[in-house]
């Protein structure tokens, strides 16, 4: 059979059996913030198993996608080197909730396996828990397996849980021998490759708790699972997964995309490591994940990063996890329609990553050579800390990839000394940011040093008002500030992003500014700047939040969620905030995506952003609620994001629903104008965009205006030079071009005792040939001008005769030019000392050169 075909079967097979055959869940369980990745298939179940949730069937049956690479489920390291670990798999299933029971399921997949797959039923073994005797008894009378292939183990085999906490219970595997010795019963459950498990049969009837006491279900429930690749390698009869037809179509593409042959064991390692991880890659970011820098996000950039080491062995250098993509697209869409709908994205992602670490992995690689070497040649046998943490921090090698390089080199990494300079750094980035926040007055110096009391919890009243009337409950000073604590408070304390309010508290006589506040457990510390009263614990002040400041910076808190929104709908589902800074002035959001943003795309997020908030959405605030309650109503929340038993969640209409404990508008139109600033990187795979509204809009809008007004003086004024220079220029032109007349006046012919000059000049129009004309005419004193130029691909000519000819000899300017314009294809006239003419035709401008002396004589 194909693999396709033992899909369908197993489905087909239960399908008869009443079970409602369901879609995957995505890989990506964006519902569940407590798990990294979907990672069997009950987790979509888990509420059933819980008892706080229900389906409108009682029987289900899938196909579901899981990664396992952390935690209890950690495959990593097995993956390639062994031939049945894989961090990306299908796990086939069928489930009861609160229905059938043990002996059906026992029963169902021994029919399955021996009836319909036809497994050879000498080969096969099944464990038990060690005291589920009903499962034993229902293996021994119920099917007809060798009795002696029945075995009881303990709770490190035979009890199933998905964690330290969570719904859990006994049960029964199914193992086949594919050893020759079929009767070895020290094979099973012994973790190796003639002897593997293909199906596990939980029996779901406890909850462990945080103490580890198991408690009874409502319900008792069949949770199954079978490794998808391992059956097909069974039933195919291969000896390695990567060798039935889930993997040797793609192991092919990588074989002819490097030029290597899938044979010895350093090529076949690599390609199996490639396989399987371009796998996991595909399916992890066409449900929305993203490579990054935490989390699961952190987990992709790692596998990512394996792999293109792995590429290196066989001599891939350039990106090529990208180009494989497809071909998986081909091979699984049928089953998994959404890594088609998805290629486009997953393509640009894996690309991207690819493209970002290639420029660093090949100096890494150099630097860890060097540093292999280093350590042997002082014989020892362990790479030290420092230089592991060097490879991470420097050059983005994460450590398990180091370890593998290690492994190949007979070498171990100091795992210990890398962990303790992580802790180190990340001890370093928390007190950076603590120092920031607290600035010169960090609330541990003000408890120690002033013994503030915070052991009394003070009211947040801020999502309602921006004034209230509170006692001291605790009070202390220094030279500078005045430290206190309320019994009430509408001050929002940094946190989530939003920065901390400012504002002032009063009494009948005094004032004082509020210039910070921090937070001490449930303890608002207020930190007032002195001018001379003294506040006493017991006394009732009045508090005010500085309302301009908060509108501002709840304008800006609110946009967030719409931002938010509007890039997830504009760029995909892989976008999470990574962070932010919401103040009066302008928000800053970090987020997680690929590539940088077109202008298309940034405006096309601005619109959706203005068009919602122009719908006048009304704030929903729901505080204080369940956390369970909040996943129900779909408030989107993300993996490694801390969630108190109690939350809240902020809603604008129909169009934004999120976990935020920070202040908002109470309506969407309160927000005005959103404008984007800039977008740009601010790390591998992470984006940030800067941004105003409101008030920081109108000032923008009054910076812009100001700044094009400043603009249009300065291009008045460069205009205005501009003419001088032109006009200077001209006119030292001019003058270069008038002392050419010189030139003229020292070369003269004598016709009839009439001095006659006469020249090609360069003028670039009319007005400057008239200019020349003049000059040449004071030069001359007696006789007859004329000076001719090409411009614009037309002919100009002006003729000058002085004055005493005029009158004595009556020889006139405008016949003169007539006569040599018509030589030139063209006419004029004018007053007898001065005329001007034009022709068509430049090139007879010699001739009429060289026939002015006879057009004068005619004259005269």
């Amino acid at each position: 059979m194909t693999s396709k075909e033992i899909r369908d079967k197993f489905l087909e097979y239960f399908k008869s059996k009443d079970h409602r055959i369901v879609e995957s869940a995505p890989v990506v369980p964006f519902d569940d913030p407590t798990l990294l990745f979907t990672n069997a298939g009950m987790n979509q179940f888990k509420d059933v198993f819980l008892g706080k949730g229900n389906r409108d069937y009682n029987r289900a049956a899938d196909t579901q996608k899981c990664i396992r690479v952390s935690g209890k489920h950690n495959d990593l390291e097995e993956v390639g080197h062994d031939t049945y670990h894989h961090t990306f798999f299908e796990m086939l299933g069928n489930w009861s909730f609160g229905d059938y029971y043990k002996e059906e399921a026992i029963e169902w997949a021994w029919e399955l396996l021996t009836d319909v797959w036809k497994l050879p039923k000498e080969r096969l073994w099944a464990t038990v828990y060690r005291t589920d005797d009903e499962a034993m008894d229902i293996w021994k009378n119920k099917t007809d397996i060798n009795p002696a292939h029945i075995l009881k183990f303990d709770e490190k085999d035979n009890f199933w849980e998905m964690g330290d906490t969570g719904p859990c219970g006994p049960c029964s595997e199914i193992h086949i021998n594919l050893s020759d010795d079929l009767e070895d019963a020290s094979l099973v459950n012994a973790g190796v490759p003639e002897c593997i498990e293909i199906w596990n049969l939980v029996f779901i009837q406890y909850y462990r708790d945080e103490t580890g006491k198991l408690t009874e279900l409502p319900a008792k429930h069949v949770d199954t699972g079978m490794g998808f690749e391992r059956v097909c390698a069974v039933l195919q009869g291969k000896k390695s997964n990567y060798d039935s037809d889930v993997f040797m179509p793609l192991i092919q593409k990588i074989a002819e995309t490097s030029g290597k042959e899938y044979e010895g064991e350093k090529n076949q390692i690599a390609m199996r490591v490639i396989a399987d991880h371009i796998r996991t890659l595909t399916f992890a970011i066409a449900d929305g994940a993203v490579p990054g820098n935490e989390g699961r996000g952190y987990v992709l950039r790692r596998i990512l990063r394996r792999a293109a080491r792995y590429g290196r062995n066989l001599g891939l250098t350039d990106p090529f996890m990208y180009n494989l993509v497809d071909h998986i697209v081909q091979t699984m869409s049928y089953v998994f329609p959404e890594i088609k709908s998805n290629r486009d994205n997953v393509v640009k992602i894996i690309k991207a990553e690819e493209e970002s670490f290639n420029t660093t992995l090949d100096r890494g690689i150099e630097l860890f050579d060097e540093i292999a070497k280093k350590t042997s040649e002082k014989q020892q046998k362990v790479i030290d800390g420092a230089e592991v943490f060097k490879l991470y921090d420097t050059f983005g090698f994460p450590v398990d990839l180091t370890a593998v390089m290690a492994k190949e080199n007979g070498l171990d990494i100091d795992e210990a000394g890398f962990n303790k300079l992580m802790d180190e750094q990340k001890a370093r980035a928390r007190k950076s940011t603590k120092d920031k926040i607290s600035g010169a007055y960090s609330g541990e110096d003000v408890l120690e040093t002033l013994q503030l009391k915070t052991d009394e919890p003070t009211e947040f009243l801020g999502y309602d008002t921006l004034a209230v009337q509170a006692k001291v409950l605790s009070v202390a000073k220094n030279e500078k500030n005045t430290f206190v604590v309320f019994s009430q408070s509408p001050f929002y304390v940094e946190a989530g992003g939003q920065v901390s309010d400012k504002g002032y508290v009063t009494t009948d006589d005094f004032r004082w500014d509020v210039v910070d506040v921090l937070k001490k457990d449930s303890a608002v510390i207020h930190v007032l700047q002195n001018n001379g009263g003294d506040i006493k614990v017991g006394d009732i002040l009045n508090v005010y939040v500085d309302p301009k400041r908060r509108w501002d910076i709840m304008r800006n808190h609110s946009v967030t969620h719409f931002l938010h929104k509007a890039l997830r709908s504009v760029l995909g589902e892989h976008v999470k905030q990574s962070g932010s800074y919401v103040g009066p002035d302008r928000l800053r959001f970090d987020f997680t995506h690929f590539s940088k943003l077109s202008e298309e795309e940034i405006t096309k997020i601005e619109s959706i952003v203005n068009e919602k908030v122009r719908e006048n959405l009304n704030l929903i605030h729901h505080r204080n609620i369940e956390f369970e309650q909040a996943k129900e109503m779909g408030a989107l929340m993300f993996f490694g994001d801390k969630y108190g038993d109690k939350v809240n969640v902020v809603q604008f209409g129909d169009f934004t629903l999120e976990f935020c404990g920070g202040t908002h508008v109470t309506n969407s139109s309160q927000i005005g104008l959103f404008k984007i600033l800039n977008e740009s990187s601010i790390a591998s795979g992470v984006r940030r965009i800067e941004a105003v509204t409101g008030a920081g809009v109108e000032k923008l809008i009054q910076e812009k205006d100001k700044n094009i007004n400043e603009a249009k003086q300065a291009i008045a004024d460069l205009n205005d030079e501009k003419k001088k220079l032109e006009k200077q220029l001209a006119e030292l032109q001019l003058k270069e071009k008038l002392g050419g007349i010189d030139v003229v006046i020292s070369s003269p012919s004598v016709v009839k005792e009439v001095n006659v000059y006469k020249g090609k000049v360069d003028a670039v129009d009319m007005n400057e040939l008239k200019s020349m004309g003049d000059e040449l005419r004071n030069k001359m004193k007696s006789g007859v001008g004329m000076l001719i130029s090409a411009f614009e691909e037309k002919v100009g000519i002006v003729c000058v005769v002085s004055d005493d000819l005029v009158k004595d000899k009556k020889i006139m300017a405008g016949k003169i030019v007539g006569a040599a314009a018509k030589l030139v294809g063209g006419g004029g006239g004018g007053r007898p000392h001065m005329a001007t003419a034009g022709g068509k035709d430049v090139t007879k401008i010699d001739e009429a050169i060289e026939k002015f002396d006879m057009i004068v004589e005619e004259m005269i």
